[in-house]
């Protein structure tokens, strides 16, 4: 309804912006509608003070669980695990062994808005076990002693209720997992996930959900390519790839041709060239002036006034120096007649133009006396929903074999995951695969960095659940963990590719290459920090439980003063102040009575420093360089230099 608001000078609505921007970082908090449903802001905020109430909506037993699960705090942490890490000192890729949904809470601050792509190959809810046990009606206590993982007080496991695992649990566990994984999501950024018939109307509404059905790009169709000599009465012969952007206006138009397009196919030539002489109920039959100085592509020539074909003009057209040289007022359908109309424009000035994929668009008036619309495609792209000719699952367990690794068979084939990584046109984007399995995306990535000359990095994230008996094979040579397979063959491709370069003369392109192989392994620890344990007393004041929370830190750290291990501080302490796993600490040997380091992760530093005490020597030192930032243990300090640092240096300052 029209208002006196419509019609008066007045500053953007700031209300609207903060609705919008908050819609757009908690889509789960608004209805299918569009509106803010309270009782969902209640859930994040304070879970106990919602009364459940019925609507439209896609629900099922344990979403809100699920939900309360994604938002609860992690009490976990990482260790960096030196030993098994391979070229650390210049990649920037990482593995990490530990349960996901944790994983993904503590990757939250360093991460948040910066991973480009994510790509997942969830457990498929199958009847039958996998190497993952993948069978989710069976019930959780068999799994996690089939499994033999010791949770030593870390939360191994997300969901600990021994109960049956059918759709409303496997819903529960991708749905929690979504939740967290929107939030590392850059603007731009785009999640794949790869899924088969049995779960993917359940995910397909669960995306809707988390991403909103505006910003769903597409269902891709994987011909798999299999061994179908089986006694099914329907041969299965596909799974699907769906496609979400976290944000559909700022995704692209990829740079990528389906492998199917042969080579003599017209997709395959820079320049695009039709008539835009078109009648039909699309294009609808319109007169336009051709202006003087509408490009020919003919020198000389005059067009006679015609009306026995299109397009109509009662007045001959002169075109000389390929150039036409007076107005003309022609008649016929026009497609592209937006893009025309700009590029006639006085203003324009015969400049070409940009079409809907940001293609430069000029128009020409050919020598048969018709109009044609060229296109520069700047960007080849040409990708169709249905995906063949992409290897299948016996190309992939190829692969693994010849890597080393036997006994898998349902891998993904690398040349599939090549391909749909490329949608994304930037050759420097974080890539994410939290059910990394064996390893799949990081090959994919790696062989990808070595095509283009890219600089992609990636971040793997696989739960080290113990290999199924049908894994006699991988059992045999060694491997007892689903992520020993994830690290064994993103080492293995390392080597390999080290190997191809030995007797060549590097340059610098190839030097890059080779300094980006390999990955910095963590593991999902406990917290060495004995105060995320400690829990209030909800029947006292928040005084008395300051206090109490005093007296147990003071207690636990006086009890683990001789526990702690340094690296491990300074992992914990870096993560959580937001710096990307790929940090690098280098050692200030001017301080010469404390162990200070400088942490670097390309966007971030600081000084860091957790030994049990401070000098005044180096407290000095950050009284005087206010500039820097430092971190410290808060019990290496007495009450007056931790005074005078906070008051000095302000936020550039913090103490744990």
């Amino acid at each position: 309804m029209e208002t006196y608001k419509d019609h008066i000078i007045q500053s953007p609505d700031i209300n609207a912006e903060r609705f919008e921007t908050l819609r757009k970082m908690f889509p789960d908090w608004f209805t299918q509608e569009g509106k803010l449903d309270l009782n969902e802001v209640k859930k994040a905020v304070n879970p106990d003070s919602v009364d459940e109430t019925e609507r439209y909506e896609f629900r099922w037993f344990g979403k809100s669980k699920a939900k309360r699960n994604a938002f609860m705090p992690t009490r976990a942490t990482l260790h960096y695990d030196e030993e098994r890490s391979v070229n650390a000192d210049t990649t920037k890729n990482v593995v990490i062994e530990g349960d996901n949904l944790e994983v993904l809470k503590i990757l939250t601050p360093s991460y948040r808005n910066k991973i480009k792509v994510i790509y997942i190959d969830p457990p498929y809810n199958a009847d039958a076990l996998t190497a993952y046990n993948d069978n989710y009606s069976e019930s959780r206590t068999h799994y996690w002693e089939d499994a033999n993982i010791t949770v030593d007080g870390v939360l191994i496991d997300s969901m600990s209720v021994p109960e049956g695992r059918k759709h409303s649990v496997w819903m529960s566990d991708i749905y929690s997992r979504l939740l967290k994984a929107r939030d590392l999501l850059s603007e731009d950024g785009i999640i794949l996930i790869s899924i088969n018939d049995k779960e993917v109307a359940h995910l397909k509404k669960i995306c809707e959900e988390v991403f909103m059905p505006e910003n769903f790009i597409a269902q891709f169709v994987w011909i798999t390519d299999g061994n179908f000599d089986n006694q099914a009465k329907i041969k299965s012969c596909h799974e699907y790839v769906l496609l979400y952007a976290k944000d559909a206006n700022k995704f692209d138009f990829p740079d990528l041709v389906d492998p199917n397009v042969g080579d003599g196919s017209k997709l395959n030539n820079q320049f695009i060239r039709n008539t835009i002489v078109k009648n039909g109920p699309k294009n609808p039959i319109q007169t336009l002036t051709l202006r003087a100085g509408f490009p020919a592509e003919v020198e000389n020539m005059v067009f006679k006034a015609q009306s026995n074909h299109w397009p109509h003009h009662d007045v001959d057209i002169v075109v000389e120096n390929f150039k036409v040289k007076n107005d003309v007022e022609i008649t016929s359908g026009w497609a592209a007649r937006a893009q025309l109309d700009q590029f006639m424009s006085e203003d324009n000035n015969w400049e070409p133009v940009k079409d809907t994929k940001n293609q430069n668009t000029r128009f020409v008036l050919t020598n048969a006396g018709g109009i044609d619309c060229i296109k520069d495609r700047g960007i080849k792209s040409h990708v169709i929903s249905v995906l063949q000719n992409l290897g299948g699952t016996q190309t992939a367990t190829s692969e693994l074999e010849s890597l080393g690794i036997y006994g898998f068979r349902y891998p993904k084939p690398t040349q599939l995951l090549e391909y749909i990584l490329k949608l994304d046109n930037n050759k420097d984007s974080i890539i994410l695969d939290f059910y990394a399995g064996t390893g799949t995306t990081g090959h994919a990535v790696t062989n990808l960095n070595l095509r283009d000359g890219g600089a992609r990095e990636f971040i793997l994230v696989q739960f080290p659940v113990a290999l199924s008996p049908e894994n006699k094979e991988a059992i045999n040579r060694g491997f007892k963990k689903i992520s020993d397979i994830t690290i064994a063959r993103n080492k293995a491709v390392a080597e390999k590719v080290k190997a191809d370069f030995n007797g060549r003369i590097l340059t610098p392109e190839d030097q890059q290459q080779l300094n980006q192989l390999g990955f910095k392994v963590f593991t999902l620890a406990k917290s060495s920090f004995p105060r995320t344990d400690f829990a209030p007393d909800p029947e006292k004041s928040e005084e008395e439980n300051l206090e109490l929370f005093r007296k147990y830190v003071a207690e636990k750290e006086q009890q683990l003063s001789m526990g702690f291990d340094d690296q491990e501080l300074i992992t914990e302490i870096l993560i959580s102040r937001g710096f990307m796993l790929t940090y690098k600490l280098e050692l200030q040997p001017s301080f010469a009575n404390n162990t200070v380091y400088l942490a670097t992760d390309g966007a971030k530093e600081a000084y860091i420093c957790v030994d049990n005490s401070l000098s005044d020597s180096t407290v000095d030192y950050f009284m005087q360089n206010t500039d820097a930032k430092f971190i410290c243990i808060e019990r290496a300090l007495n009450s007056t230099q931790k005074f005078n640092l906070k008051n000095r240096m302000q936020d550039k300052f913090f103490a744990f």
